[in-house]
């Protein structure tokens, strides 16, 4: 735009329009072309717009509207929105904006198609996937999205009342005039760490002892409306457990009726668990921790019931195998054959260790009698 004598030239380009004022009253729109204006008296003003997918601002177009509706129809297309509205705008078929409840905006409808589609979130609450797709889900925050994964429970909640439980996918919805929540809970089995606490056995013995437990959710509706935290209050109904379990017991009991200990825990906790909605499939003891002079005298005692089980299985076994002899010497005595044959065994034995033998059976007597008299366990008998 410049002024030159008498005369206001003003040049508009291809994507714009400008709004031609005499006095700060508009008078028309200037077309794409360049523009020779008799202005003698510096009335007048030309203000440039770009009118390709481009926003006016509301206030002016409320006040050229005013004064030239057949004007401001020609050139813009307002969207407003009324309470509980959402309204999507498109350019040229693409979604741009998005807006939410008493909105206003207009756009230059000169150079652009402008459509808007527009949802009314009470009868709608769910964002569709096709809404979905042409909303900026990175910057919306009028849109509520979670994702309820196959192992997962996903509940509604509309205003803190819950509403329904959701299947596994993908879920949107307006939270537009009110408040919208998604709580997922995973229902497969997780472990709960019972970390080491001191307590006193029953013959005031301080020991520490951990435990591992099980559970899983298998009503999701009951567990949020009973539980806050279910990890921390399993946690401490099995601290309670094991003190009250520990504390009626030796410490004899303790380390020996480990399978009884853990089924009394389990009946303790599942019984105050019953209408929680969780379930605890298994509940146990994994170390019991005793203080350092305690568990020195555990370590003798069971060294010594070591020995002396090992002492009474040798004895065991010598007296076995004295019995075997004796029952022997019985067999031999009573059998002068077998005597006889265990002699001959005993000479092939001492045969096998000695490189040369030379045996003499004395004068007048025959190999005959050198087998005879070779090996006697008793004296001959006297004729």
């Amino acid at each position: 735009m410049a002024r030159h004598f008498l005369m206001l030239h003003v040049t508009v380009k291809d994507g714009e329009r400008a709004l031609l004022t005499r006095n700060g009253r508009l008078e028309r729109v200037l077309e794409p072309g360049r523009h020779r204006l008799f202005d003698p008296r510096s009335e007048l003003a030309a203000e440039m717009f770009q009118v390709v997918r481009s926003e006016f601002p509301a206030e002016r177009y409320a006040v050229i509207h005013a004064a030239r509706p057949d004007l401001a129809a020609d050139l813009f297309e307002v969207v407003e929105t009324k309470a509980n509205e959402i309204a999507i705008v498109s350019l040229d078929g693409r979604p741009m904006q998005v807006m939410t409840p008493w909105q206003v905006r207009v756009y230059w409808k000169v150079a652009t198609s402008v459509d808007a589609e527009r949802i009314d979130v009470t009868s709608e609450p769910r964002v569709s996937a096709h809404h979905l797709a042409m909303t900026d889900r990175t910057r919306l925050v009028i849109v509520t999205e979670a994702v309820v994964e196959n192992h997962e429970a996903g509940l509604l909640y509309v205003e803190g009342r819950l509403v329904e439980r959701l299947a596994p996918g993908r879920h949107a919805f307006w939270n537009v005039g009110r408040k919208i929540e998604v709580k997922r809970l995973d229902l497969r089995p997780q472990a709960v760490e019972i970390t080491a606490q001191e307590m006193l056995t029953k013959d005031r013995i301080a020991l520490r002892v951990t435990l591992t437990a099980f559970r899983r959710i298998v009503d999701p509706e009951r567990v949020v409306s009973a539980v806050p935290d279910v990890d921390a209050w399993l946690y401490r109904l099995v601290q309670f457990a094991i003190r009250e379990a520990v504390a009626g017991r030796t410490l004899d009991e303790v380390l020996s009726a480990k399978a009884a200990l853990d089924a009394e825990l389990r009946d303790y906790v599942r019984a105050r668990i019953a209408d929680s909605g969780v379930e605890v499939t298994e509940l146990g003891v994994k170390d019991v921790i005793l203080p350092g002079e305690i568990r020195e005298l555990v370590n003798k005692v069971v060294e010594a019931e070591r020995v002396a089980k090992a002492n009474l299985i040798r004895r065991q076994e010598e007296t076995a195998a004295t019995r075997s002899l004796l029952n022997t010497a019985k067999l031999m005595e009573e059998n002068p054959l077998l005597l006889r044959l265990k002699e001959l065994e005993s000479l092939e034995r001492l045969v096998e260790k000695v490189g040369r033998i030379d045996l003499h059976a004395g004068d007048g007597q025959g190999f005959d009698a050198l087998l005879n008299k070779l090996v006697r366990l008793k004296p001959a008998e006297a004729t």
